[in-house]
């Protein structure tokens, strides 16, 4: 059983809150790539970021993603990612031509992907989302698309408190280890 568990989505639909309520009951959870690229970037005022050069941005969100990926192999138990290499490729895909360049290279997660669909009462722009809703939710339609094709059972959150969506994250896992 693969214990790397993604929660992807709708930017803006409660990943990181969720994540951290995740963390706070014990679990190891890996922070969004492409928010820490556009510290980075913005820290040292760099072009890869998605509204100035989103190919690059991309690529270096592919990179992160896989780095992370193989940084927690060692360790035990369920490990909870925001957002994955996917996503990644999704946008990647997206903004070029470079359709299937990574078809069959990206490491696996477990079957199932969380997906956090769009919620509008949450969605804000800050510093480092700078893009509308209306682009989220077209990245949520990318994603919902996505993760199936690339061999992933998805399930769609509901809109609820991050302590009831935890719980029901964790009660899935559950049951699908019970499972095998």
């Amino acid at each position: 059983m693969n214990r790397f568990v993604v929660i992807s989505g709708c930017s803006g639909g409660g990943k990181s809150t969720l994540l951290g309520e995740l963390a706070r009951r014990g679990h190891t959870i890996v922070e969004e790539p492409g928010r820490r690229i556009v510290e980075q970037e913005l820290a040292c005022r760099g072009s890869a970021l998605p509204w100035v050069d989103g190919i690059a941005f991309a690529h270096r969100a592919i990179d992160v993603a896989l780095t992370d990926r193989a940084a927690v192999e060692h360790l035990s138990g369920w490990v909870f990612f925001d957002r994955s290499a996917i996503d990644a490729v999704v946008a990647l895909d997206h903004l070029s031509e470079g359709r299937g360049r990574y078809a069959g290279t990206l490491p696996r997660y477990h079957d199932t992907v969380f997906l956090t669909p769009p919620w509008p009462e949450i969605y804000v722009n800050d510093r480092e989302r700078r893009h509308g809703f209306d682009d989220a939710v077209a990245e949520y339609q990318r994603l919902l698309v996505a993760y199936p094709a690339h061999g992933y059972r998805v399930s769609v959150l509901a809109r609820m408190t991050v302590g009831k969506r935890a719980d029901a994250i964790l009660t899935a896992l559950a049951q699908s280890a019970s499972v095998c």
